[in-house]
């Protein structure tokens, strides 16, 4: 069994309801390959994904909000309030949310078209 990282949520973060990415990479030092990069999913649906493809396999998938920034200038302003510590933290930790089954594939193509709605909007 593999091992899913993802950041720590309060009930109502409205980071949940960004886009969301999965990284998925060797566990440990005995593989050496690139890192696959998926999404980007909705939440539960990133979740859920990930813990299905870790459950049988010895990887690591890190589940993390994608900040969709609409050039240079926003860019910037999110790495100074990274710098400056002025943003919510959430610490990286083990998963403790136990996501349902993984989506579908039409589903997931659902949960694309409301991040795009929600990106266009």
């Amino acid at each position: 069994m593999g091992t899913l990282v993802t950041l720590h949520l309060p009930p109502g973060s409205p980071i949940a309801d960004r886009p969301w990415v999965i990284t998925f990479g060797s566990l440990g030092d005995l593989e050496d390959w690139e890192p696959v990069v998926c999404g980007p999913y909705e939440h539960a649906h990133a979740l859920a994904l990930a813990r299905a493809v870790v459950a049988d396999d010895d990887l690591m998938a890190v589940v993390e909000p994608l900040l969709p920034l609409d050039g240079v200038d926003a860019i910037r302003r999110e790495i100074e309030l990274a710098r400056t510590g002025e943003e919510e933290d959430f610490p990286p930790q083990l998963a403790r949310e136990q996501p349902g089954a993984p989506p579908e594939p039409a589903e997931v193509l659902a949960g694309w078209r409301r991040i795009a709605a929600r990106l266009a909007g």
